[in-house]
């Protein structure tokens, strides 16, 4: 894990690949878990059976926010901020949900520092966060998500 002891050190790392996150498992009762909280039911995340004889996919695959929503967990497991008396996300830019993730898959997150801007009272950076599948040569998702840090 890269540790910065404050939002202005991060400067040192702009335009790198900060980390690379463990691998999480994206399994059909973490899917289905999603669907309760998100209320998007929709058979290609619920319905295996359905999934396995009609999806292209050939199993159920999770929602695309339910991968976004890794985001977090991704960044935050390879770099540190100290200093920081508040963290607040404050955007995303370009989101592309490139491939499906099936249940079962495990995904990690790639994790760049695209832009740095200093504003009075925050640093504000822009990670670019490339989601891979175990096993696959392309990313699944990748964003690129703004997130404060407040001094």
């Amino acid at each position: 894990m890269l540790v910065v002891p404050d939002p202005s050190a991060l400067s040192e790392h702009l335009r790198t690949e900060v980390g690379v996150s463990d691998w999480v498992r994206v399994d059909q009762a973490r899917i289905d878990r999603f669907a309760e909280i998100t209320e998007d039911w929709q058979w290609i995340h619920t319905d295996k059976a359905r999934a396995q004889a009609e999806s292209p996919f050939r199993d159920t695959v999770a929602h695309g926010f339910l991968t976004l929503s890794l985001l977090s967990r991704f960044v935050n497991s390879v770099v540190r901020v100290d200093g920081a008396r508040l963290i607040v996300a404050a955007g995303l830019g370009t989101v592309r949900f490139v491939a499906p993730v099936v249940a079962g898959s495990q995904v990690r997150g790639r994790v760049r520092l695209r832009e740095l801007a200093q504003d009075s009272g925050f640093v504000q950076a822009l990670w670019r966060v490339s989601v891979e599948i175990d096993g696959v040569r392309h990313p699944c998702m990748v964003a690129d998500w703004t997130v404060r840090y407040y001094t």
